[in-house]
């Protein structure tokens, strides 16, 4: 994408996160905005940076590896949004500052308790689509108290995707909700990562402080061969 382009769409998706903190009553600066990047080159992880963007998000681990490993120079916050395996859990950890998508017990004993302490969100399932990934409410208390208790891991919200068929606003008003239950465990267990390219503005409004958002910024992923 032309540097400039890109430039264009960044600047755009920040005037309307903007304008619904504004409706939302909220400041602006209260909501993080994580570009996700996956299945682009590193050279658009520079030109977004070169804009003043600092949080990325990639969601496969093998690429996410090597683009992290390139761009080691810069000064960014990787954030892994996507199904988390137990078995490359330590191996993403590794890299990824932030870890949106805890949802089992068994991931969290892979992520384990040695090396540096990442911070961590726990998904949410709020659809019941088991390929989507993320704990069922009914199962969150216990998964919340698995995470606590974990040295290797500091929980610091939850997170969701909106269902495919359905209203965002309604799910992500849910999760406000489940976040406020949680907080009675762990206080400081206050962030929301949801939102994304086609409903960051009804996340907003139900109080989002991280957002992932890809094509309104990046466009449209390279075709893969």
């Amino acid at each position: 994408m032309p540097p400039e382009l890109l430039a264009e769409r960044l600047s755009r998706v920040q005037s309307e996160i903007a304008d619904a903190s504004r409706a939302a009553n909220r400041d602006p600066v209260s909501v993080t905005t994580i570009v996700v990047t996956k299945f682009h080159p590193a050279s658009l992880v520079r030109d977004l940076a070169s804009l003043g963007v600092r949080d990325f998000g990639e969601s496969r681990h093998q690429e996410a590896q090597a683009k992290v490993a390139e761009l080691a120079d810069l000064d960014a916050t990787w954030n892994f949004v996507g199904q988390l395996q137990s078995k490359k859990a330590r191996q993403v950890k590794a890299y990824a500052n932030v870890l949106h998508s805890v949802d089992r017990e068994s991931l969290v004993d892979a992520l384990g308790d040695g090396g540096e302490v990442r911070d961590a969100f726990i998904q949410v399932n709020l659809t019941g689509e088991e390929h989507r990934g993320g704990v069922l409410p009914t199962n969150l208390d216990a998964l919340v108290e698995r995470v606590a208790a974990s040295t290797g891991l500091r929980l610091i919200g939850l997170m969701t995707v909106a269902p495919l068929h359905g209203e965002a606003r309604a799910a992500f008003a849910r999760l406000r909700e489940l976040s406020e239950r949680v907080r009675e465990t762990v206080p400081g267990a206050s962030a929301l990562s949801m939102g994304m390219s086609g409903d960051f503005r009804e996340a907003i409004l139900e109080g989002a402080t991280h957002l992932r958002i890809g094509t309104a910024i990046t466009g449209n992923r390279p075709i893969q061969g």
